[in-house]
């Protein structure tokens, strides 16, 4: 089969179309039951059930998907905007496909020693095709974020060195959030790796200031704060 990234696949690959309206048929039948609440928001309610926001992240790395692009034409297609979340470790495959509306790049370390300590690629040099992807993004026209997820006494430390690693990448957003105590995750570390939201925000807070950005948004609940660069407003609009 030909794809972007040379993996083999064994029998069908699922056609973006398919998957695209059955993700909608899920989405539908999770909410079928909401009407019968008389405090419903029945134009809320009528949006959701016509989705036009998909994240294409969940289901292991999205770039191995030999149909990534064709995916992305066809949400574009249907009026859709798409937000992609890599792990970086296949820059060739960003360097040819459609642009989604968005895209997000894991960073999980600020060196290559926490890195192999935190992400246990599969690639032996997980950490350069990493970097290859982080300088690849200035290139790139869409809206382009990194992600900082913090884990408690693991990642979360050496401010100026992620801050070195925005400056490559200069993205539009830097999104620094927190470790959630969730799922498979509880097996590997524990309760006190989450940190707080205070703790997240003094975090991002010594990262935009080494990196040149600065924190526009926070939502507490969710531990997490947004960076952007001081001349990228006009640029957040035009996201489709």
């Amino acid at each position: 089969m030909d794809s972007l990234n040379s993996v083999e696949f064994s029998g069908e690959v699922d056609s973006p179309s398919f998957i695209i309206d059955k993700c909608i048929e899920g989405q539908r039948e999770l909410l079928n039951g909401f009407p019968g609440n008389e405090k419903i928001n029945m134009k809320k309610f009528k949006e959701a059930m016509d989705p036009k926001f998909f994240a294409i992240s969940l289901s292991g790395e999205p770039t191995l998907y030999p149909k990534l692009s064709e995916m992305i034409k066809e949400h574009k297609k249907r009026g859709n905007c798409t937000f992609l979340v890599t792990n970086g470790m296949f820059p060739e495959v960003l360097e040819k496909i459609e642009m989604p509306t968005q895209l997000y790049v894991s960073l999980d370390a600020p060196n290559e020693e926490i890195y192999k300590n935190v992400d246990k690629s599969l690639f032996k040099d997980g950490w350069e095709r990493l970097m290859k992807t982080l300088e690849l993004l200035p290139k790139l026209n869409t809206r382009t974020c990194l992600r900082l997820t913090l884990v408690k006494s693991i990642n979360m430390r050496n401010s100026e060195e992620y801050s070195e690693l925005i400056k490559k990448a200069n993205p539009m957003f830097v999104e620094v959030k927190a470790y959630m105590f969730v799922g498979s995750s509880q097996q590997r570390l524990e309760i006190g790796n989450m940190p707080v939201h205070s703790e997240v925000r003094e975090f991002a807070h010594e990262v935009a200031k080494h990196s040149g950005y600065k924190i526009i948004d926070e939502q507490e609940r969710s531990r997490v704060v947004l960076l952007m660069k001081e001349d990228r407003d006009d640029r957040i609009m035009n996201f489709r």
